[in-house]
């Protein structure tokens, strides 16, 4: 056995003899291999620095930035297939409506499979796709210079007023006129909410109660007297003050979204509660939702209904504030787009002979005003809105919208435009109409989905402005349906983003011009009598002053 001093020595020595070995002879080439990834590796010589010439390192750098990207590629997909697994795996160690496990975990799903019928809303913690985005500098640079360009606009219009008029022209009448009579749209939201808060949770508490079959009998009676009386309260208490008393259009806005609101969460609390007291009924027992679980959903931005939400340990007070300023702001920057811009050019169409000419003027001169309009209340409602909500509820999931901005398609446009309706009418409609069908006729579910949303989209506008001028309806009906499928996500193109983007231009351009001109001649030439025809044919086809 040799002592410990000599092997020592003997290390030493060999130290010394690599440290006089000249670099770069006999040494081996250095190689890096990424763990798990044996399908390619990186040499690096380490020799002397005159083999580092340009070239080499140029041909080293792109060969890098190969090796980067296949990285990060392999890195995102097992990220992705991880991720899945992990979400499975918590769902499946909380079991809704006691369904037996699965034996085996699914495997990544192929983008032309088919989504299973038992596909749920998953509520996680994350921020909307704008709070990601603002954190990077160049993107707050980009929203910095969106609104330089509004207050440039506000600047110069104010400015060429003041040298045609001699002073300034600061017009908030139609901010005014818009919201009169707000207090009794108020007021009017009272009994609507206290009917939405009381009556569905009752039924179902009187259709949820054991007891003996008479006694059933009678509550679920009175739980569907009380559902009656509630979609009375909702459909028609609302339409009866609007119509009654005249209301403005942004007074008409807030009960009529309050109405389709309210209906659309006492139908989910129904639809998602009542499949798990029929599953505790048949364990023989019982189960009815916490009534505080009700009204926290009745007031959390979601349409769909669960016992619990992720939360957020606390509220950040001053992102509240600032949502709810930046809301108001869209509000007067569209009041101001709508004054400036479309009013001088409508208000007096009626007074012109009409001709193809100046209808294809006005829809060009409209997009631009339409577009804003578009974007502004995206950014007020679906982002500052829901955000400012989610922020005092502490409500962890704002995923609101996705990047509908980057859609190639139709199809994915209207997927990512609302995430908060689509969540909805994919889990209500469309996949309780594959049920219905059989789960065979897509096709014909989607038709449904269209057909709800265009009816409802066609209701709000004509309770807002207070006629039936169905442009809505047959732009997101029939162009819209026809785009869905043809424009599908097999189109990934930077054209086709271009294509979506100027179809969108021009989309919102003619509904722009096309209201404004009704809304004129509605009032340029009021019908001597009302009728049912005068009422839902456009006047603006035939008022001419």
């Amino acid at each position: 056995m040799e002592p410990r001093g000599a092997r020592l020595r003997r290390r030493e020595g060999q130290v010394g003899e690599q440290d006089e070995r000249p670099s770069g002879e006999g040494e081996p080439p250095l190689v890096l291999q990424s763990p798990g990834s044996p399908c390619f590796s990186i040499p690096l010589l380490l020799g002397n620095s005159e083999t580092h010439r340009a070239p080499d390192l140029v041909q080293w750098t792109r060969h890098m930035e190969a090796v980067k990207t296949q990285l990060l590629e392999q890195a995102q997909g097992q990220l992705a297939e991880l991720l899945d697994r992990a979400m499975w795996e918590a769902r499946q160690t909380c079991p809704q409506q006691d369904r037996p496990l699965p034996s085996t975990a699914p495997g990544p799903m192929s983008p032309t499979q088919e989504p299973s019928l038992g596909k749920q809303k998953v509520f996680i913690n994350r921020k909307s796709l704008l709070d990601e985005l603002m954190e990077i500098q160049h993107f707050r640079t980009i929203y910095h210079m969106f609104i330089a360009g509004l207050c440039v606009l506000i600047i110069s219009t104010l400015a060429i007023d003041f040298i045609d008029e001699g002073r300034l022209m600061l017009e908030f009448d139609l901010l005014i006129f818009s919201f009169g009579q707000l207090p009794l749209a108020l007021v009017t939201w009272v009994p609507m909410f206290l009917s939405t808060l009381l009556a569905p949770y009752q039924a179902l508490r009187l259709w949820a109660r054991p007891g003996a079959k008479g006694l059933w009998i009678l509550g679920a009676g009175l739980g569907c007297t009380l559902l009656a009386a509630h979609a009375a309260v909702l459909c028609v208490l609302p339409v009866y003050v609007a119509v009654g008393h005249q209301l403005p259009p942004a007074s008409r806005c807030v009960l009529v979204f309050e109405q389709v609101r309210l209906l659309m969460k006492s139908y989910s609390f129904l639809r998602e509660s009542v499949p798990r007291i029929l599953c505790a009924r048949g364990g023989k027992g019982t189960w009815v939702p916490s009534f505080s679980s009700y009204l926290y959903f009745l007031f959390c931005p979601t349409l769909i209904y669960r016992e619990t939400y992720p939360r957020t340990p606390s509220v950040r007070w001053n992102y509240v504030a600032k949502n709810f300023a930046q809301a108001m702001a869209c509000v007067l920057y569209a009041c101001f787009i709508l004054g400036r811009l479309c009013v001088p050019v409508f208000a007096n169409m009626s007074r012109e002979p009409f001709s193809t000419r100046s209808l294809v003027l006005s829809i060009l001169h409209a997009t631009g005003p339409g577009i804003f309009m578009l974007l502004l209340i995206f950014f007020a409602f679906l982002h500052c809105w829901l955000n400012a909500f989610a922020e005092m509820l502490r409500f962890g999931d704002r995923m609101f919208y996705r990047d509908w901005w980057n859609s190639t398609s139709f199809s994915n446009y209207y997927r990512t435009w609302n995430v908060v309706v689509h969540d909805w009418l994919y889990s209500y409609v469309y996949q309780d109409g594959l049920r219905l069908l059989g789960g065979r006729a897509r096709g014909a579910a989607m038709l449904g989905v269209f057909l709800v949303s265009a009816i409802v989209h066609e209701y709000i506008f004509c309770f807002v402005l207070g006629f039936f001028y169905p442009v809505m309806l047959m732009l997101f009906l029939v162009f819209g349906g026809l785009l869905n499928f043809t424009m599908n996500d097999q189109h990934t193109g930077p054209a086709w983003n271009v294509l979506m983007w100027t179809l969108l231009f021009l989309g919102q351009g003619i509904q722009v011009s096309l209201y404004c001109q009704e809304w004129y001649a509605r009032r340029h030439c009021p019908l001597p009598q009302t009728t049912f025809w005068g009422m839902v044919t456009p006047r603006s086809w035939s008022c001419h002053l």
